[in-house]
């Protein structure tokens, strides 16, 4: 528990990750809002409070503090901050993790269930983990059965934190970037998003279970070859090639 919430030496640890989230912040200081750069600080100087308490013991308490901080931080961003460009890039990188994070919590679960029979408490367990017990609950009923649990996380298209939402979004907000930055070809990034959504939109859970393993890891694959043609793209870009657009 403590490697997984405190330990900075750990680049994906929860207080590793504030603090990079904090240092971005600082450094487009000029792009985001104030309320931005208060809550983002606020959730660093907690988590750095909790840390210094060795309150690694409380599980529960620690990780509602850094749920709730992530979530008003989402919230003040999206009720603050210009809808431009930059609020563009900030949607693809939240879904883009969004979709290889939620696809790797069901790989998991599909692989501990094929293994050693997973329990309903299990699977209950990543519904809670996905946010999406609530959720699951009004469009299949309480019935936990694993075929739906899947169907529910990778294919529907309401609830947020399915893949198939995050792809999605991913795409639009990609097309999106393109036509603010006068790109109107269909760049290598877009055009992965787009053939993620594609997947996700003509997928079908009985297909998908036919070997669950080989889909989602094609998924959190794609998601890191987007995050990849993203950067090559609007990050690491050769001087030349800016000059000649």
């Amino acid at each position: 528990v403590r490697l997984a919430l405190f330990d900075t030496s750990h680049r994906n640890s929860v207080a590793a990750c504030v603090m990079s989230a904090r240092e971005n912040a600082r450094q487009v200081r000029e792009e985001i809002s104030s309320d931005m750069w208060e809550q983002i600080n606020d959730l660093f100087l907690r988590v750095r409070k909790l840390q210094e308490a060795s309150a690694g013991g409380r599980t529960h308490f620690v990780s509602r503090v850094i749920v709730e901080g992530v979530h008003l931080f989402a919230g003040v961003t999206d009720a603050t901050m210009g809808h431009g460009e930059g609020w563009q890039f900030l949607q693809v990188g939240r879904y883009i993790e969004r979709a290889s994070t939620t696809a790797a919590l069901v790989d998991l679960h599909v692989k501990t269930g094929a293994e050693a029979g997973a329990s309903p408490a299990e699977w209950l367990g990543l519904l809670r983990s996905c946010a999406a017990l609530e959720a699951y609950c009004r469009f299949y009923t309480a019935d936990l059965r694993p075929r739906r649990i899947v169907e529910f996380l990778l294919l529907n298209v309401e609830f947020p934190r399915s893949v198939r939402f995050a792809a999605a979004r991913v795409e639009s907000a990609l097309q999106t970037i393109a036509q603010q930055t006068g790109d109107g070809a269909r760049g290598r990034a877009e055009r992965l998003a787009g053939r993620l959504h594609a997947s996700l939109d003509y997928g079908q859970v009985d297909e998908i279970l036919d070997d669950p393993h080989a889909f989602l890891d094609g998924i959190t694959r794609h998601a890191a070859q987007i995050h990849s043609a993203i950067y090559q793209t609007y990050v690491m870009y050769s001087i030349e090639s800016a000059l000649t657009a």
